[in-house]
């Protein structure tokens, strides 16, 4: 189940959130992993918010799937872009085979810590053989709640490592940095470019 708390900031500061995450041009992470997809790649947005990376997906020529738990998300994703999002949650990923990506940019992190294997489980489920993932986490340990009301799971660099591997990922790229988010801390995060083994 979606934190109730988590959906709730998320649906009432689409906007907000929105505005604090806008991007004109697909950043590097984005680039790298579109880089590996073959032309017209069915690619899920996990977790997609306003659907922004799914509308640089998009514009190079991809086929994405944007989802989120938060309707108000999904609304403001539509409205703005008529990209198709539709209301998804972690939970309830039950495909196979239907994707030659999955893009999952610091989504995941509101996803309880023992819920994660079953959820890396599900995406390599859902990719095609081959299939190419991108995750992005904050890194450290345990479970908080930041200023504005979001919990968090935070990871450290090696758990990740081996969480992708159990669920049957290779790792391709790891990439460590630290970034403002919209609750104003400053946070180390790691994100990873993984392929499906098989």
């Amino acid at each position: 189940m979606p934190d109730e708390k988590t959906i709730q900031f998320y649906d009432g500061a689409a906007q907000r959130y929105a505005s604090f995450v806008k991007a004109p041009k697909a950043d590097q992470h984005l680039i790298d992993f579109m880089s590996l997809l073959p032309a017209g790649a069915r690619v899920l947005d996990l977790g997609c918010g306003p659907a922004q990376a799914s509308v640089h997906m998009r514009d190079a020529g991809l086929d994405p799937d944007p989802v989120d738990a938060s309707q108000g998300m999904i609304d403001l994703a539509n409205q703005t872009h008529q990209i198709g999002a539709r209301l998804l949650s972690f939970d309830q990923l039950d495909m196979a085979a239907a994707y030659d990506g999955v893009w999952a940019n610091f989504s995941l992190l509101h996803a309880p810590y023992a819920d994660l294997p079953r959820i890396l489980s599900s995406i390599a489920k859902a990719l095609r053989p081959k299939g190419i993932f991108h995750i992005a986490m904050k890194t450290g340990s345990g479970e908080a709640r930041d200023a504005i009301n979001r919990l968090y799971t935070y990871v450290s660099v090696e758990d990740l490592q081996r969480l992708l591997g159990d669920a049957g990922f290779e790792i391709l790229d790891i990439r460590e940095g630290q970034e403002v988010g919209c609750a104003g801390t400053n946070d180390p995060f790691v994100a990873m470019r993984t392929r499906k083994n098989g």
